[in-house]
């Protein structure tokens, strides 16, 4: 069944200091079109520039995900990423007046929390998912990181963590179904070890930081002179260590960790532009690790993107034209009726569905010890469902024949055999001109295209 895309019923205004730079910071994240994607505009610079939250605009991973477009940036927007992903969110613009996205208290749950009482609506255009047809891996062999993700019937993700730490050691969290993102992954904070703090205090790196915005693991008491130094830049009056935490930080989940990086998974896949039905399996993730996968799925998907119009076929949708459809507008007859149903049509395209068994006529002269449907056989099925949408183009189709004239960049990419299903998608190159049409036709078999050509056929009035 077809998901569509959504955007929010309202913008949503939310302010706070970003945590790296400690700036105050106001964003509004508002509706936007179908097929818009999801954008930052810096409405503090001059000619407002638009960031496009994509893959290829990361050009920093050192803390936090950092976007540049147009020579604007716009950093750790990673939180805010996740929650638009986990609730359905496809298309907004978001509006921020300085250069990092509010840190908040840490995780996604008050964008997520905003995102549900505002509300979301549908739009009239289909969510684009990948049907992701192999394993896809990646290692960083310095890091010890390893990614994968493995086609699944829906948008999963699991990570686990292993710092080899006596307050923080292996943990594991899991995502199988993204609706659950709200109530399970959404409040989980940002963490880190005690000496990062110290070192990023010492660098300034850190301005927005505190104990309200995340968790600090400490392997080790404080002396007196760091905690002074602490409580001076948290501005708190006391600053200790208790059961490995500063100022004993009580946690939302036992593994609230791994489920923070779970987390920032969603946020930066949110920048491959598309959902994948496909496992994410995180090993140690990080920003940087995450990124370069993206980047790696961004690769496959582009070698693949065929992939991307493979039609679905539901034997449960009631068809748009069944046998008796097909043969009240085709002249075609047994053994030559190539075309079982025509499931998807309108005035640019139709997909027809071919069930091959063992008894069709031909695989009893055409390789009968090894049943294969020829080539040629496959592109006159491709033909006759081409022939489908021509004729529906004329109010009277009884009354007109169409007949191939031409066919070009015909490929044969994999052999079909008795119990496959065959898609046929056919869409116009062109419009249809002095009863001349052009079409591009695909065959596939489950998600492997099978066959594919270029076809001119004309239609012509029965005599």
């Amino acid at each position: 069944m077809a998901e569509f895309q959504h955007t929010l019923k309202k913008a949503i205004k939310i302010s706070g200091v970003g945590l790296h730079t400690g700036l105050p910071v106001n964003i509004s994240i508002e509706p936007a079109y179908p097929n818009h994607g999801i954008k930052f505009q810096r409405i503090d610079l001059e000619g407002e520039p638009i960031i496009k939250a994509d893959v290829n605009n990361v050009c920093n991973t050192e803390r936090c995900t950092v976007l540049e477009e147009k020579n604007a940036k716009v950093h750790t927007g990673e939180h805010l990423l996740a929650a638009l992903t986990g609730c359905g969110v496809d298309n907004v613009l978001i509006k921020i007046d300085n250069v990092e996205v509010p840190i908040l208290d840490g995780s996604s749950i008050e964008f997520v929390e905003a995102i549900q009482n505002t509300g979301v609506e549908q739009q009239e255009a289909e969510r684009i998912y990948f049907p992701l047809n192999e394993v896809v891996r990646f290692y960083d062999e310095e890091k010890k990181v390893e990614m994968v993700a493995v086609p699944a019937d829906s948008y999963q993700f699991a990570t686990a963590i292993d710092f080899d730490s006596s307050v923080l050691n292996t943990q594991h969290a899991e995502l199988n179904d993204l609706n659950l993102f709200a109530s399970e992954i959404a409040s989980a904070r940002t963490f880190c070890f005690l000496h990062e703090v110290e070192a990023l205090v010492d660098n300034n790196l850190i301005k927005g930081g505190s104990l309200d915005n995340a968790i600090v693991f400490a392997e080790r008491p404080l002396q007196t002179q760091q905690q002074k130094r602490l409580a001076d830049f948290f501005a708190m009056p006391n600053i200790q260590v208790e059961e490995g935490i500063l100022n004993n930080v009580v946690l939302r989940y036992p593994n609230e960790p791994a489920r923070h990086k779970l987390l920032d998974v969603v946020g930066d896949m949110t920048l491959l532009g598309m959902r994948l039905n496909a496992k994410i399996f995180a090993t140690r993730p990080g920003h940087a690790t995450n990124v370069a996968f993206v980047k790696q799925l961004k690769a496959h998907i582009q070698k693949n993107k065929h992939l991307l119009k493979i039609p679905q076929f539901d034997i449960y949708k009631e068809p748009v034209y069944d046998i008796k459809g097909i043969i009240a507008n085709l002249p075609h007859r047994y053994p030559f009726l190539m075309v079982d149903k025509i499931i998807e049509m309108d005035e640019k395209s139709v997909v027809g569905i071919k069930m091959v068994t063992i008894n069709e006529p031909f695989f009893v002269g055409h390789f009968p010890g090894e049943p294969v449907m020829p080539g040629v056989l496959q592109l006159e099925a491709i033909a006759q469902t081409g022939g489908i949408l021509v004729l529906n183009t004329v109010p009277d189709p009884e009354n007109y024949l169409t007949y191939l004239l031409k066919i070009d960049k015909v490929k044969f990419r994999q052999i079909v055999r008795p119990g496959d299903v065959l898609i046929f998608q056919l869409e116009l190159i062109s419009p249809i001109r002095r009863g001349l049409c052009e079409m591009r036709g695909r065959a596939y078999v489950g998600n492997k295209l099978v066959t594919e050509a270029e076809m001119t056929a004309q239609i012509v009035k029965r005599k």
